[in-house]
């Protein structure tokens, strides 16, 4: 009941300060947030135990003459006034000042977090604005701003996929076409170049459809029971050519381990695994699955014997199109492991990675076991969708 009253407290204060904004009201702004009543207070306070001291003594008085007990009730009873007003000053700076100041933190890291659907309420009415409602409108007024500003992004970025990809595949396989007819090797070596790159660049748009539709899901997506050792065997199998020509590929896996999480999503985080140790590792080289379990986790990690990464770069290696090493970077877009980590967000799993330079590097997915199929529906809702 409270919390019902509360959220309608608050809903209605909201609307109260849209409107002010849209109208461009000004009001007056205090600015302190201790006001005088609560000095008067603690004068008052003090007053009233100068009063009761004066009483105390006197009856202390005709009880005892000993100066000794006399001093000790007077510094007792101090005492307990002092730790009185104490914990009354501290009471009211935690609800004057600390928790508003702690809202506003924990809105700060949500919308660090890529959350614009915050919003602070306002802490007064418009007759007993300070400072800190000030400071919370204009936050709120850029969380909003920001917010519109991000759904901008995401659908520019959509929208301008979905357009390139129809000409990108008119070019793709009129190159192909070409690549048929007889050509000389310059010509055939521009073809190639042309078919790559074109290939390349529907790789980058794919990844941006799918980057872009997650990070605008909120919902937890659809999860099922299904065996995690198939669906680990069935990525592994998808890279055997490397395999068999180029590196060594061990396996320590389970026989069968059943988690719950939507499964064509959770084959994009292995796709994208595998294929980056692949990249990254040298003709010779090996690359490692190892799975694990016990009561709490399910653990899997692939390790490789590659280029390594140095701690700037790990720092940054879930970022949207970072690429660590130049080297590389023809081979990818970097769009990779920040699929990774938003569709592990989604289910609640998380990743760990370590690495040295020239040594390799070694990315394990933990994927809770109390965290079944019917519980995250419950908690999350459904929605479905393939990623494949």
């Amino acid at each position: 009941m409270r919390h019902a009253r509360e959220c309608r407290t608050q809903r209605t204060l909201r609307k109260f300060w849209q409107r002010a904004q849209r109208e461009n009201v000004v009001w007056r702004v205090r600015q302190s947030r201790f006001p005088v009543s609560l000095f008067l207070a603690c004068l008052g306070i003090i007053l009233l135990a100068v009063g009761v001291q004066s009483v105390l003594l006197s009856v202390t008085r005709k009880l005892t003459d000993s100066y000794a007990t006399q001093m000790g009730v007077v510094f007792g009873y101090w005492s307990l006034v002092a730790a009185a007003l104490t914990v009354y000053i501290r009471w009211q700076i935690k609800i004057i000042y600390e928790e508003p100041m702690k809202m506003i933190s924990e809105a700060a890291s949500q919308v660090a977090k890529g959350d614009f659907s915050v919003y602070i309420p306002p802490l007064h009415t418009a007759d007993k604005l300070d400072y800190l409602d000030t400071m919370i409108m204009d936050l709120n007024k850029m969380i909003e701003d920001l917010g519109s500003m991000e759904t901008l992004r995401t659908d520019f970025f959509s929208n301008v996929s979905h357009e390139i990809k129809t000409p990108l595949s008119v070019i793709q396989n009129s190159a192909e076409l070409l690549r048929q007819k007889d050509m000389s090797e310059q010509q055939q070596e521009y073809t190639d170049t042309i078919i790559q790159q074109s290939r390349r660049l529907a790789e980058l748009i794919n990844n941006l459809l799918k980057l872009n539709k997650l990070e605008k899901q909120v919902i937890m997506p659809a999860a099922h029971q299904y065996d995690l050792c198939e669906q680990l065997a069935e990525s592994a199998l998808l890279f055997e050519d490397v395999w068999e020509k180029k590196l060594n590929f061990d396996v320590q896996m389970e026989d069968g381990v059943f988690i719950a999480a939507e499964e064509s999503l959770m084959s994009l985080v292995w796709n994208n695994l595998f294929s980056n140790a692949v990249k990254f590792t040298k003709e010779g080289g090996s690359v490692t699955l190892l799975q694990t379990s016990d009561e709490n986790n399910v653990k899997v990690t692939i390790a490789d014997t590659g280029c390594g990464m140095d701690e700037e770069t790990m720092r940054h290696i879930f970022e949207k199109f970072y690429q660590g090493d130049a080297s590389h970077s023809t081979e990818g877009n970097g769009l990779g492991l920040a699929l990774v980590t938003r569709i592990l967000q989604l289910h609640g799993f998380s990743i760990e990675v370590e690495s040295q330079p020239e040594e390799g590097s070694a990315f394990t997915v933990v994927i809770p076991r109390k965290m079944h199929s019917k519980n995250l529906n419950k908690q999350h809702g459904r929605t479905g969708g393939d990623f494949r």
